[in-house]
């Protein structure tokens, strides 16, 4: 399905809460509900929804929505979406782990595989969340050489400034004195080998 973008969130409160009610239906072929559902840097929608059968049968399936919202857009169309379903292995993979963890299995190959990205991804932010935090005056060492734009390689790097609001940190190469900018470190492996005084 496309993008459906409309005018109001009929007496939702927020994007998140209309999705919700998108997904809760109670129809004669189904019974559904939202079991926990999250709005992701107010870009991606993810929920955990529950589906009942007549039989009895249950399957808890993953919703996957991008999401555009601006009140105050200029033409009035301040919400918009595009649903999908992990069966469609959607790109969008930060899914957060309560949602994952409700789940139940399933046999569709690209579901599969989205929910082993989305497992992976937790694991390396879990594992970045450990590593130890730069500060400036830090020698730091990466395990593999960092190309620059300057066509120079560099495996230790002292860290000079923070820039926390854009997660980019100043690093200069001790051998040139050369400045670098580099986005994203956290995701790199390195470890600290000088801590600053």
């Amino acid at each position: 399905m496309g993008w459906l973008f409309m005018q109001s969130l009929e007496g939702h409160s927020g994007p998140k809460q209309y999705l919700d009610g998108q997904y809760t239906q109670n129809q004669q072929t189904h019974v559904s509900k939202v079991l926990r559902s999250a709005l992701v840097k107010m870009r991606v929608y993810y929920a955990a929804v529950e589906t009942v059968f007549p039989d009895g049968k249950r399957d808890v399936w993953a919703a996957v929505c991008l999401v555009k919202y601006n009140p105050r857009d200029r033409e009035g169309y301040i919400f918009g979406y595009k649903d999908m379903s992990e069966d469609s292995g959607p790109c969008e993979a930060e899914c957060p782990k309560e949602i994952l963890d409700l789940l139940t299995p399933t046999d569709s190959a690209n579901a599969k595989e989205w929910r082993e990205r989305c497992h992976k991804l937790l694991a390396l932010r879990e594992q970045n969340a450990k590593k130890p935090k730069l500060q400036p005056g830090q020698i730091v060492e990466f395990d593999s050489p960092i190309y620059m734009t300057d066509k120079t390689s560099h495996k230790t790097l002292e860290v000079v400034t923070l820039w926390p609001r854009s997660r980019s940190i100043i690093f200069r190469a001790p051998d040139t004195g050369a400045t670098y900018n580099i986005r994203n470190v956290r995701r790199r492996t390195y470890k600290v080998i000088n801590r600053a005084a």
